[in-house]
């Protein structure tokens, strides 16, 4: 294929932007915000999670809290009327000795049903605190998680408007290229990991960094300047006097 000097040398800095374009598409998709998002929204799930699994015990607690406060209840209930019987004066001195035994017996059960129901309100008092710092750790996972996108859409539309400069220049560069040799490009491009034309510089092909044969060299030195030339190594396009 035949293209002239001055496309051959356009046609570089249409690589040249392809090559801005792959890089700002790379620095798009690995942007720290990214995965630092990812990173924090797990510890926010995390956190919720753990915060339900703690509303859920909580409410169970309480419910056994109940059942304790009414088993006490029960038991004080039962002391107040023997008390009443003792103080009464009506009971035979049997019955009283069997009613200060009933009375000792309750006011144990008491002690230890009681020190039960306080066993359980600290139990609900530590879940409570357990829930209060999950959310305030969800609140904060809450911020961090919109402030990182607010900087991640900042960095995206940096790098959008770039594209949207580097894609108008390229349009412009293109225009006054024969379309067969743009053709060429886009298929060489497409075919060798998005590199499609290199500038031969000191010997050596800009595209893969490797440096060609003399005998290869003084061949391509012999050819018409309107020759298109490829690298032996990487296929690419390579221009002379780039």
């Amino acid at each position: 294929m035949k293209a002239s000097p001055s496309d051959q040398r356009q046609i570089i800095d249409v690589a040249a932007f392809d090559q801005k374009t792959t890089a700002l598409n790379h620095t798009a998709s690995t942007l720290p915000e990214i995965a630092e998002l990812v990173t924090t929204t797990t510890k926010s799930h995390n956190a919720r999670d753990l915060r339900i699994a703690a509303e859920t015990e909580l409410n169970d607690v309480k419910r056994e809290l109940l059942r304790a406060e009414a088993d006490v209840e029960q038991i004080v209930t039962r002391i107040t009327r023997d008390e009443a019987r003792l103080s009464g004066g009506s009971a035979s001195p049997k019955e009283l000795e069997q009613l200060q035994h009933e009375v000792g017996t309750l006011n144990a059960r008491r002690a230890e049903l009681e020190e039960v129901e306080l066993e359980i309100m600290m139990r609900v008092d530590e879940i409570k605190a357990r829930i209060t710092d999950l959310q305030t750790q969800d609140a904060d996972f809450t911020a961090q998680i919109n402030n990182l996108n607010i900087g991640k859409e900042n960095a995206l539309a940096k790098i959008n408007g770039e594209l949207e400069s580097i894609a108008k220049e390229r349009s412009e560069t293109l225009a006054s290229v024969s379309s067969e040799f743009v053709a060429l490009y886009e298929k060489v491009r497409a075919s060798n990991n998005g590199n499609g034309a290199a500038a031969l510089v000191a010997g050596a092909c800009t595209g893969c960094h490797l440096s060609i044969n003399t005998v290869e060299l003084k061949r391509i030195a012999e050819l018409a300047d309107d020759e298109v030339v490829r690298c032996e190594e990487c296929r690419c396009i390579l221009v002379r006097g780039a």
